[in-house]
This record gives structure tokens, C-alpha cells and sequence, in this order.
């Protein structure tokens, strides 16, 4: 069959193309609604972003063409020979899929939308909210603990509205976009401080009774990682979330890590089990279905966090906002219905 997707062919450029697939037999066909932009991961690949992959070393040369889009929400359409968990007319999400009118992806990354409450715009956000829903487990939050959020764009909204549903207080999130921090307090924060302010770190000492606790690092800079070691309490635990592409880090290992006891885990996404669950560490399967969960029952409102909409064959324009405004929209949506 024809399928539609969006396609990098070339550095800052984005196109709508058409070609030929076919299913397997272990495959689900997914008539795409909605997929959502991740921001970070896709500016990257459209720039020509030379460390994109970190399975791979970074390249010389940025290699185009480039796929992009992988967390959307759709109807089956068909199923392979293989394929026992699924039938045509279920409502789902994909992960690991593109920003396609069709996705052909194995059944494993499929994952059923139980609650008829949870809409495709939500749904189509669950996979990376399970992002931050993995950094915050793996900073092993205890109920009443203070965090810290580090950067407020996708990932950093969605982990404010995650950490108050876990249970930390207070939840202090940190950008130096006035927006950004205006929409992280309606996200559920308790306080939103600017990095810049000459007394911040000393601010948030006094917010947390001396340092805190547990912190998400979104900005995946060196500053911003010195920065929140510089706010954490004795024994603290810092996840880097944000995608550490750049390599000048100059930390104080020694006075800021060793001797206070600081644990720093990474929280890249595929930091996971493949198959089974266990404390600390979800799969991605447990993950999306932990979100689909906290969505239906009201524990976190990825409804009002939905943004702009705009039809699959606008990519250039979405894409060239994408690059050159830094205040782009936190949610940015293609609907495939437009088509």
C-alpha cells in the first residue's frame, strides 16, 4: 500500500513523500490520528545534528535522508497472520513508529487505549511522557521528597505533572522562559525560578530546607547540570533526562559528586528492560499503560497541554519554526485526518 510520511531529505528541509509498504506477518497496521513533535530529538535531526544516535559513534558528516516522529495514536487497520493481541477497530498507541498516515510497526510496540476518556491528542503524548515517568523512578522518589525540574519544555512540563502525582513536595521548576515558568506553576509546581537570578541556588535552598532531594536535568547542557548539583541536599539524586549531546561538561566531580554523596543515573529512554518490570525500572509497555492510567483517572491532565495542530503537509513550515524559534510551542501536533 501508499503511505505518507514526513521525511528530512536534506539539512533544515521537510517533506511529505509517498512510498510502497507492505505488512508482515507479525506486524499492526495503524491508521495514524495524531503524532506528536518531540522537539529536542527532532530539531537535532533536521539541523544535521552530528550525535544523534548513542548507539552509534558520532558521525563526521550529518547523512541525510532523516525519519523522525515516534509517539502517535491511531486505529488498527489490519493485522498480520502472526498478530494475536490486536483486532481492526482498536484504539492504540505506537511507539517507535514515524510521523506517517500508516505505521507498520511489530505488535510489541503497540500498546491498547483501554479508556474510551483518554483521547488520541493525549494518547499521542503518552510514550514521551514515559520519558520523565522513568527518570522520576529512577531518582527512587520517596513519598514527601522535594524535586527540582531543570528545563521546562516537553519533557519538563510532562515531569512537573508527573512528580506531583508521585508525591514530591515541594516541586521546583526551573527555566529561564517567563512563559515556560508561568505554564510550569498551572502544570502543578509549587515554584518556578529563573537559573540566571544571582541568588537562585541559594533560593532553592531555602525553599527545600537546605538542598534538594531528587532532580530532573531536561537541558542536557553542562550548566544545567552544574547548576542543579550545585542545589542538591547531602546524598541527593539527579537523573539526566535531557539528551547530553554536548560534550563540555567541567564539573567538580570531586566537591560536587563525590563528596556529598550524589548519585547520578542516566535516564535516556532505552535505560530500560526489554521485557519484564521491576522496581525503579519499567518497559516502555508499562510505562505508556502507566500514563494511559493516570490520564483516564485525572492524575495528570495531558488534555490541557495540548497545543497546536497542524496538517502532515505543513511539515516545512512546522519544521522551519521548529529551527529558528526557541519559544516553539511545548506541544506541536500533526493531525493525519487533515489528509
Amino acid at each position: 500500500m501508499k503511505i505518507r510520511q514526513i521525511v528530512f531529505t536534506e539539512k533544515n528541509k521537510a517533506e511529505l513523500l509517498t512510498k510502497e509498504a507492505d505488512l508482515k506477518e507479525n506486524q499492526v497496521c495503524v491508521q495514524t490520528m495524531i503524532s506528536t513533535i518531540s522537539p529536542g530529538t527532532e530539531r537535532a535531526n533536521i539541523t544535521g545534528d552530528l550525535n544523534v544516535d548513542a548507539s552509534r559513534p558520532a558521525m563526521d558528516e550529518a547523512k541525510f535522508p532523516r525519519t523522525a516522529g515516534y509517539s502517535s495514536a491511531g486505529v488498527v487497520t489490519e493485522v498480520g497472520k502472526a498478530v494475536t493481541g490486536f483486532e481492526v477497530g482498536d484504539r492504540v498507541v505506537v511507539y517507535w513508529g514515524k510521523h506517517k498516515d500508516y505505521n507498520m510497526v511489530p505488535e510489541e510496540n503497540v500498546v491498547k487505549i483501554e479508556d474510551e476518556r483518554v483521547s488520541f491528542e493525549e494518547a499521542a503524548i503518552s510514550f514521551i511522557a514515559t520519558f520523565p515517568l522513568a527518570a522520576i523512578r529512577k531518582t527512587r522518589l520517596e513519598v514527601g521528597e522535594s524535586m527540582m525540574v531543570m528545563g521546562l519544555g516537553l519533557l519538563g512540563q510532562l515531569a512537573v505533572q508527573l512528580a506531583r502525582a508521585a508525591g514530591a513536595v515541594p516541586i521546583i521548576a526551573v527555566d529561564p522562559v517567563k512563559e515556560r515558568r508561568e505554564e510550569a506553576l498551572k502544570n502543578g509546581a509549587d515554584y518556578a525560578l529563573d537559573p540566571f537570578d544571582a541568588d537562585f541556588v541559594q533560593t532553592v535552598k531555602e525553599l527545600t530546607d537546605g538542598g534538594v532531594k531528587t532532580a530532573i536535568e531536561v537541558t542536557g547542557s553542562g550548566a544545567g547540570l552544574e547548576e542543579s548539583l550545585d542545589c542538591m541536599a547531602k546524598f541527593g539524586r539527579i537523573a539526566l533526562l535531557g539528551c547530553t549531546r554536548d560534550r563540555n561538561f567541567t564539573i567538580d566531580y570531586y566537591r560536587k559528586v563525590h563528596f556529598p554523596g550524589i548519585t547520578i543515573v542516566g535516564a535516556h529512554t532505552n535505560a530500560r528492560p526489554m521485557q519484564e518490570s521491576y522496581p525503579g525500572y519499567f518497559t516502555h509497555r508499562d510505562d505508556i499503560k502507566t500514563v494511559l492510567k493516570l490520564c483516564a483517572s485525572q492524575r495528570i491532565d495531558l488534555k490541557r497541554m495540548t497545543g497546536e495542530f497542524y496538517s502532515p503537509e505543513e511539515c516545512q513550515e512546522v519544521f522551519d519554526r521548529l529551527i529558528n524559534d526557541r519559544n516553539f510551542p511545548i506541544v506541536v501536533q500533526f493531525d493525519w485526518r487533515q489528509l
